[in-house]
């Protein structure tokens, strides 16, 4: 059997149907290369009192994971919701062609959690991620679906790449704008939602460029605001 088990947004998030299946799995392993771990995996380790084994993308995307649920019970934690990734979808997708048995333990993700801004979750358009940029290579076709949730007045959900830096990402963001010729007046900064030291954070991207945001973290570009959203974010500004 392979548990594919979300993780939530902190580090007792966990349920309890995620745990007794931990119970039942000869190896556990965390998928390690989506998001930047607002807790210590050690102390996840103690928490679910199993080993637990790092898992980074190639071992992941290789499905030697499926192929180790053929003979015995593994689990794959995933920090927030299980099949966000797609990656993890494609693990879903292997193990039923290897007719090894697959459950999916669900869990709070990020695209829930940014409700609390206030912006309602049906006025958001597709998400939007951004890499980090190197030095001969700077993508942002990220602009485009931003750029169609505009079109539609929609809010924009963007999800930043595990090694870029709050500062850097809005130097980009601010670079690609303005290259596909779009305004941005004000952005929603979420940084460790779910956990004691979350931050929400709504002003101009000068404004932002002095603050210090921990990860992970998510921007959002809202699209025409209700006014009670205009009132929650009221709350937030700085």
């Amino acid at each position: 059997m392979l548990y594919i088990i979300g993780l939530g947004l902190n580090v007792k998030g966990i349920s309890k149907q995620g745990l007794e299946a931990i119970k039942s799995c000869k190896k556990i392993y965390l998928e390690s290369y989506t998001v930047n771990f607002p807790y210590n995996v050690k102390y996840l380790s103690n928490l679910i009192g199993k080993k637990i084994f790092i898992a980074d993308r190639k071992k992941v995307e290789s499905l030697d994971i499926v192929n180790e649920a053929k003979k015995e019970n593994i689990a794959l934690l995933v920090y927030g919701s299980p099949l966000v990734a797609t990656t993890h979808v494609s693990l879903l997708q292997e193990a039923k062609k290897q007719k090894i048995k697959c459950e999916i333990i669900y869990n709070a993700s990020i695209l829930d959690a940014v409700a609390e801004t206030g912006l309602q979750i049906y006025k958001f358009g597709k998400i939007a991620s951004m890499p980090a940029w190197k030095k001969n290579y700077n993508p942002d076709s990220f602009m485009e679906i931003i750029k169609q949730n505009q079109s539609i007045k929609a809010h924009s959900l963007i999800l930043t790449d595990i090694d870029l830096g709050f500062q850097e990402a809005l130097e980009q963001l601010k670079i690609a704008a303005k290259k596909y010729n779009i305004e941005i007046k004000k952005l929603i900064v979420c940084s460790r939602l779910g956990c004691k030291d979350k931050r929400i954070i709504y002003n101009n991207i000068n404004k932002l460029k002095t603050l210090d945001i921990k990860p992970p973290y998510c921007i959002i570009i809202p699209g025409k605001l209700h006014f009670m959203e205009e009132e929650v974010l009221e709350f937030y500004k700085i």
